[in-house]
């Protein structure tokens, strides 16, 4: 494909981003359509946490996050030299906690799993844990010690990248794209035409092309960001996350004083309100590991929709000549950046996608291939497919 191709990415979220500012600095011609709604990547807790975050069943999530990871410092680096702005990266690391009996066991099977896979990670006491987060309250029994993983400012990155794509030369459109066919995209007021179109828009990516139906359904999470005030303790320097009672919730500290807190998962289609249920068991676990927060200033109570996939692998290449997709990030789209954006300029360059060399499965890339034996019903219930992949929970 040209090096001059006009390449119009639908989605101007952490994934739009990232590749149109990839693609105009590889010379291509970058125009972004979005419709200006909030984004789930404006909502993020900006973990960078593959080995954290991992499960047992999602081993190629891991090494593709994994393969991410390690393209993020350069990334961020990169991002700052062409923006004049901060990139927003955390490298402190992550702690993964635990409260109950319950709680405990789930952190020995996630040491036990990453170990079976050749990933350590450091056993720590609750006194050890506490020593390295004065933070942490006595209800924090163990702990497990994640220096590799890394976070970044969800908000810092995205007005960098915004910065970077506009000095390389793209261009924004505001507009709800409602199709996307080869050589157009057409929006609510018009169309756009271009080589490539590029659907990056999240958990709305499946209302845009018939290869996509289905495939992609929103994930709602709610999200609370904080703020220490002068009395209180100041929040903790990693990134803090475990199941508290069996609940997850994570704690990312940012340069400011702030702090995130997240986050909620459930299927409620579309649905971006706040609720009070949701609110409460954020604050109730958050305040179980970190006691001090009761002090903080609640600054905001949002909500996302993270873009869902049946295997929890993104779409990342080629839905049909002229259109490609990079969506279904679910909750790793920041994390999934960087390897997304050089997976999509390989594409337009035709050569090999690192994400799919991330892989050593064929059946496990995120290719939109992998769909081919109709990994879900045409009303998008999910179904079995031949490696027993299930919706995520």
């Amino acid at each position: 494909m040209s090096q001059q191709s006009a390449v119009t990415v639908v989605g101007g979220g952490i994934i739009g981003l990232a590749v149109a500012w990839k693609a105009a600095r590889a010379g291509h011609r970058v125009r972004v359509v979005d419709a200006g709604e909030r984004a789930a990547s404006w909502v993020a807790g900006g973990m960078l946490a593959p080995v954290a975050e991992a499960a047992p069943g999602e081993e190629e999530l891991l090494e593709l996050g994994s393969a991410s990871l390690r393209r993020w410092p350069e990334f961020a680096a990169e991002l700052a030299a062409a923006s004049g702005l901060p990139a927003g990266l955390r490298e402190e690391g992550t702690l993964v906690v635990g409260v109950d009996g319950a709680d405990r066991s789930e952190l020995d099977m996630l040491a036990d799993h990453l170990g079976s896979l050749g990933r350590s990670v450091t056993r720590l006491s609750g006194r050890e844990v506490r020593r390295a987060e004065p933070s942490l309250g006595p209800a924090v029994r163990r702990g497990l010690e994640v220096p590799g993983d890394l976070a970044v400012d969800n908000r810092v990155a995205l007005a960098a990248l915004r910065a970077a794509a506009a000095a390389a030369g793209v261009e924004f459109r505001d507009g709800r794209a409602r199709r996307v066919r080869p050589g157009a995209v057409d929006l609510d007021d018009g169309t756009v035409h271009c080589d490539v179109a590029v659907i990056a828009a999240g958990a709305h990516s499946g209302d845009l092309h018939p290869a996509l139906t289905g495939r992609i359904r929103p994930v709602k999470g709610e999200v609370l960001r904080l703020r220490t005030r002068r009395t209180a303790l100041p929040p903790p320097t990693r990134t803090v996350r475990g199941p508290v009672h069996g609940r997850q919730v994570y704690l990312v500290p940012r340069d400011d004083g702030g702090l995130v807190v997240g986050a909620t998962q459930y299927d409620a289609g579309f649905d971006l309100d706040v609720t009070v249920g949701g609110v409460r068991d954020l604050m109730a676990d958050a305040e179980r590991l970190v006691p001090g927060i009761a002090e903080y200033e609640l600054v905001e109570a949002i909500a996302g929709l993270r873009p869902g996939t049946h295997d929890n692998l993104p779409l990342i290449g080629e839905l049909e000549p002229g259109v490609l997709a990079a969506t279904g990030h679910h909750r790793n789209g920041f994390l999934l950046a960087p390897i997304t954006a050089d997976a999509v300029l390989a594409a337009l360059s035709g050569e090999q996608s690192p994400a799919a060399a991330a892989e050593p499965r064929r059946d496990a890339r995120p290719d939109p291939a992998r769909f081919a034996n109709g990994a879900w019903t045409s009303d998008g219930a999910p179904v079995a497919d031949d490696r027993g992949g299930q919706p995520c929970k």
